[in-house]
């Protein structure tokens, strides 16, 4: 019963295939290769326009390097509280960003909106004794399983552009929003206003392969030098790429998704129909529930893993009882359904 996180889950085997194909013989380093290149052109085809792609191994360095590109060290990242960028990075947006600030703001479910965003945008003396908004980052789907619309995507780049400021989204689970949305990758990104995109892997399937792409190309000059810079272009990059080849030959990557998405949404029905019901919708693969202790500690004893969560994005009027903990639960594309029946019937006993 593994439901820490996706990146519990091994490597998708059609990816470690690719890696131990990609082993034979040689090529060029540092994304001179043909399995770049030819990757590069996917991801062209895939968002129906040129960009520059900078494939890393990492999503924090993705996103670090990305923030660190898009603001100078006196501009400021508007970003949601519980955004990855915020909680779990340890620093890296500020210290590749030479002492750029993260403006944290609240919102419910893990989502920003217009009007939050306007709010903060008002405050401030400006410069020079007041950091400077300049990028704002979009987290799809959020860390509380929650997935933006186009509609309120396109409701906060416009907001972001009139004010001047970039729009950066972290896609780590971007597969995920993409096929519960039923979008073309397109559609959900720079048709919709986003300036720049952190397209991850290594939670899907991968073992470590995420793509930096900027949707001007002309807004990416100096990024080479930046990613070899902060230690995140690989000599042997045609591993990178050879993770991606396979990712998207034949839709993989949303054939994972979808298996996984799935996973979730069969976890909080039978939850919900054994009297632990989801507390946001279940939009991508996170599950987040509150349990009793008598509960936890049958499922840990178990065998079972997940995380105990903290949030102030909780919906209006909820209250967690004394007797209770909030964890999230999160699917993989190997997560099955004995795994899935095992943990209800004993969540719900």
């Amino acid at each position: 019963m593994n439901f820490a996180s996706d990146n519990t889950a091994g490597i998708a085997p059609q990816i470690l295939d690719a890696i131990v194909r990609a082993n034979a013989g040689f090529a060029l380093g540092y994304g001179n290769d043909a399995a770049t290149k030819a990757v590069e052109q996917r991801f062209c085809a895939l968002f129906e326009r040129d960009l520059a792609i900078f494939l890393v191994p990492i999503g924090t360095a993705a996103n670090a390097l990305a923030l660190a590109h898009l603001s100078p060290p006196w501009g400021a990242v508007m970003c949601h509280a519980e955004s990855h960028i915020a909680t779990d990075e340890a620093g890296a947006p500020e210290f590749f960003g030479g002492g750029l600030k993260l403006i944290e703001l609240a919102g419910e479910a893990g989502k920003l909106t217009p009007d939050i965003l306007r709010l903060a945008l008002a405050r401030g003396r400006g410069a020079p004794h007041s950091v400077l908004p300049t990028v704002l980052s979009l987290t799809q789907a959020t860390e509380l399983g929650t997935v933006y619309t186009i509609e309120e995507v396109r409701a906060l780049t416009a907001v972001a552009h009139e004010r001047g400021l970039a729009v950066h989204m972290d896609g780590a689970r971007f597969a995920n929003a993409l096929v519960r949305l039923g979008v073309g990758a397109a559609e959900m990104t720079w048709k919709a206003g986003v300036d720049v995109l952190c397209f991850g892997a290594t939670k899907a399937g991968a073992l470590g392969a995420e793509a930096v792409m900027f949707f001007d190309p002309a807004r990416a000059d100096g990024m080479p030098s930046r990613r070899k810079r902060g230690g995140h272009l690989l000599s042997k990059h045609r591993f990178l790429a050879a993770q991606f080849e396979a990712y998207f030959d034949g839709d993989l990557w949303l054939t994972l998704a979808r298996r996984a998405n799935a996973a979730a949404s069969r976890l909080a029905k039978r939850l919900r129909a054994a009297g632990v019901p989801p507390v946001w919708p279940v939009e991508a693969n996170e599950v987040f529930v509150t349990l009793s202790n008598a509960s936890d500690a049958r499922l840990k004893a178990a065998g079972a893993t997940y995380y105990p969560w903290q949030t102030d994005s909780l919906p209006r009027k909820f209250r967690i009882e004394a007797d209770h903990t909030l964890v999230r639960l999160v699917t993989s594309f190997a997560t099955t359904n004995d795994e899935i029946d095992a943990f209800v019937r004993i969540a719900g006993s």
